[in-house]
């Protein structure tokens, strides 16, 4: 799988970005506590707040792209709710890194339940919703035309034990039915069905956290 050559900013550029909009506060975390963590990572490795302190619901609002502000569509009022697959681990701290990132390009037109086997198969790990999220707030180029991803390392898992056939996405707007003309060229977190394909849609991974 090729890597999206998008470089990450430094650690400390990264923690000022969060710090800039809010999200330590969001969070409940002081600033030196993300400056600190951001002091440890290696170049390349995205520094994340975990979804216990700082929900998407929270974060897409403050994706931009072209001066447009992010948003969720209006059938996913439970995106909060959408966790961590098997055998996805998060680590426990409040801030932790993702390393190696790759938006997937070399998945477009897969389905996620093609898709899955075949990232974890190679000894990677599939994105969740809020590192994709934290990966925009720092990159927000890696958004691009007919080139969006999945990040089906997040999925809502129903009462019955069964998971949603909704797998969580990050794409662009193009304004049309109830995302609302206002919202066209803007980031978008939605979803698609687990079984389908999209020309536009790869599936971004990782190598660890930590």
């Amino acid at each position: 799988m090729p890597t999206l050559t998008a470089p990450l900013p430094p650690g400390p550029v990264q923690a000022d970005r969060l710090i800039s909009l809010g999200v330590h506060e969001l969070a409940g975390l002081p600033a030196r506590e993300l400056c600190d963590a951001a002091d440890r990572l290696a170049p390349g490795d995205l520094l994340v707040v975990h979804p216990d302190r700082a929900p998407v619901s929270a974060l897409a609002p403050l994706l931009t792209l072209d001066g447009r502000p992010g948003f969720v569509v209006a059938d996913m009022t439970d995106v909060d709710a959408f966790v961590p697959i098997e055998p996805v681990a998060l680590p426990g701290s409040p801030v932790y890194a993702v390393t190696d990132l790759d938006r997937g390009d070399a998945m477009l037109n897969w389905s996620p339940d093609e898709a899955l086997p075949a990232i974890t198969g190679a000894g990677r790990t599939p994105l969740t919703l809020g590192e994709g999220v934290h990966w925009l707030l720092q990159c927000p180029e890696v958004l691009a035309r007919n080139a969006c991803f999945m990040t089906i390392g997040s999925r809502l898992r129903k009462a019955n034990g069964q998971l949603d056939s909704r797998t969580p996405a990050l794409w662009i707007s193009n304004g049309t039915g109830r995302d609302g003309r206002e919202h066209r060229g803007a980031p978008k977190v939605g979803w698609c069905w687990a079984g389908n394909r999209h020309t536009w849609l790869g599936f971004a991974s990782a190598a660890t956290r930590t």
